[in-house]
């Protein structure tokens, strides 16, 4: 295993920690307020992002080092950006004025069900991406550095 897949390994359980810090607030020692607050989906967020992040990382510099990528595995690259991008939208709805609790003085935001499904939604979309990536790549160029001592003189 390579220095880069450690490194993508490292990533993805970094971002899986900063995750369930995200889901998890008072394991950090915060008082968690009632619901799902703005600065916890921002973390949930940033975690999932590295995690995926770290997730591509690790597949490609284990499975397909130094080969390119083929039309399927673009896709999957996108399609993973594009769930984190609903997930996103879907988190920070009513930050961004499109949820139905946009913030204001009589209320804060905070996370419906409706948002919840579409960050959850993101996040497996996300994943898809990843293992799609993972499984629509070409293989490796084999190693040419074996023992040759069987094969045939070519004429």
């Amino acid at each position: 295993m390579g220095k880069l897949s450690q490194v993508g390994i490292a990533v993805t359980v970094l971002g899986g920690v900063i995750t369930l810090i995200g889901l998890f607030p008072s394991v950090t020692g915060f008082e968690p307020s009632s619901g799902v607050g703005i600065l916890q989906i921002l973390v949930i967020l940033a975690g999932f992002s590295t995690l995926i992040a770290g997730a591509f990382i690790f597949v490609q510099s284990t499975y397909y080092p130094g080969v390119r990528h083929n039309l399927a595995q673009q896709i999957a690259v996108r399609l993973s950006m594009t769930g984190l991008v609903i997930a996103t939208a879907s988190g920070l709805a009513d930050v961004l004025g499109f949820g139905s609790h946009p913030p204001g003085p009589e209320h804060r935001p905070f996370l419906g069900t409706l948002q919840a499904a579409g960050l959850i939604g993101g996040f497996l979309i996300a994943s898809a991406g990843v293992i799609i990536f993972a499984l629509m790549g070409d293989a490796a160029p084999p190693d040419d550095s074996g023992d040759h001592s069987g094969d045939k003189p070519q004429s």
